[in-house]
């Protein structure tokens, strides 16, 4: 019984030696059928090409990245950079492919019908990435810009083929589709480096008008971010039922927004008061009737 087991495990490491020693024949053989002169030059040849698309697009990247930001925005420098990198990635693989005679045309024909499955499956994102194009070639929204879309308010930290990324106000992160932005109107407050704010102010009917006026005039100089050019201006707005209506309109930096609404505020309450003009408010008289 012994022997007999003892044969089949000999019988058996004998079979694995052979699959084994088959099996890496077979590997040395196409190793061999490989490594022939023509496929040793077809490797070199391969890796020179590769490494003059590489001092290629070396090149081409470091010329875009020296054009001015005032020609070309740094964030759409970065998108042009990665759309060439992916077409040479592209390049590289069709020419290694093909100097290896494996059939392109073939490869093509797979990657139409999966890219027609994708884009039925992906229709979101490929909508989004096509406003992406808009809103980079178009140029209205920079980083650190403040915009408004819809009902979200923050500053742009990054733009991107797909979304953009703002922080409100209230340092809240929200992504923002690009097909939003295209669908959406867009407000960038960042956009010019001059913004103006224009403020409603009503005096009493008993003021002079003139001095009204003139007194409203001297409430812009008294703000130090409001701009001398364009000059303030101020003009009379209407007659509402309590007061008579001016409006205050100053020019200033887009950073400088808080500071110049709060100063202006300031200034006009304190130039009213310095020329005792009222600003008509609504009263309630409550009167008590005793029986």
């Amino acid at each position: 019984m012994d022997g007999k087991l003892g044969s089949i495990g000999e019988a058996a490491s004998h079979a694995a030696e052979d699959v084994f020693f088959n099996k890496t024949s077979s590997l040395i053989n196409w190793m061999k059928g490989f490594l022939t002169w023509e496929n040793l030059f077809k490797i070199i040849g391969t890796f020179l090409i590769l490494f003059i698309i590489w001092i290629i697009f070396r090149v081409i990247a470091k010329g875009i990245r020296r054009v001015p930001e005032t020609k070309l925005p740094s964030q759409r420098a970065a998108i042009i950079i990665k759309f060439i990198r992916y077409v040479f990635y592209v390049i590289a693989v069709l020419y290694i492919l093909g100097l290896f005679g494996i059939n392109l045309k073939a490869i093509w024909g797979a990657a139409g019908i999966a890219g027609v499955a994708i884009g039925f499956a992906a229709q979101t994102s490929v909508s989004n990435l096509i406003s992406g194009l808009f809103v980079l070639t178009e140029g209205s929204i920079h980083v650190g810009d403040t915009i408004i879309v819809g009902d979200i308010t923050g500053i742009v930290d990054e733009v991107k083929l797909l979304s953009i990324r703002v922080h409100t106000l209230d340092n809240q992160m929200v992504r923002i589709p690009n097909s939003t932005i295209i669908n959406s109107n867009l407000t960038n407050n960042s956009y010019h480096n001059k913004r103006r704010l224009t403020l409603k102010v009503g005096v009493d009917y008993s003021t002079d008008m003139k001095t009204a006026l003139e007194t409203l005039k001297k409430a812009p100089s008294l703000c130090p971010t409001v701009l001398t050019e364009p000059e303030p201006a101020v003009w009379f707005d209407g007659f509402s039922a309590s007061s008579i209506d001016l409006v205050v309109a100053v020019w200033f930096k887009p950073c400088d927004f808080l500071q110049t609404k709060n100063d202006l505020y300031i200034a006009i309450k304190q130039v009213l008061d310095e020329a005792n003009i009222s600003i008509p408010f609504n009263q309630l008289d409550v009167k008590i009737k005793n029986n």
